[in-house]
């Protein structure tokens, strides 16, 4: 899907009118989602929020369309390329195997753990 310029301009508007009215809270103050969580959600939670980022994926996808960032400006085209092989579901069970085997590992966050235990792993087979 290509965005038009005016699209893309609203997009941005969008976009800043939400940073701005969110400038209140600082880096430190975004909660994480732990294993803790991850552990104590249902199936229905632990999918919304693979969609969740799935989505940021995407939304990231159309607006640059085209012009696609390299990796040096963006995490998500490695992402992408190391979980091209994977299903929400395939994740959701990798994540549930990983948390379930490293108990004492609860505290790690889930983005860390999609990153280094299915995306690295996905990145180094597609080379």
């Amino acid at each position: 899907m290509v965005m038009t310029l005016k699209a893309r301009a609203s997009f941005v508007v969008v976009c800043a009118a939400l940073a701005a009215a969110s400038s209140a809270v600082r880096a430190d103050e975004v909660p994480l989602v732990t294993g803790r969580q991850w552990t104590e959600s249902t199936e229905q939670v632990k999918k919304a929020y693979l969609i969740g980022i799935a989505n940021i994926v995407q939304v990231e996808r159309a607006y640059y369309a085209s012009n696609a960032p390299t990796d040096a400006q963006s995490v998500l085209p490695r992402l992408s390329k190391g979980m091209q092989d994977q299903t929400i579901d395939s994740v959701r069970e990798g994540l549930d195997r990983w948390y379930a085997s490293h108990q004492d590992r609860l505290q790690r966050p889930v983005i860390e753990t999609i990153w280094f235990e299915i995306a690295m792993p996905g990145l180094q087979k597609a080379r």
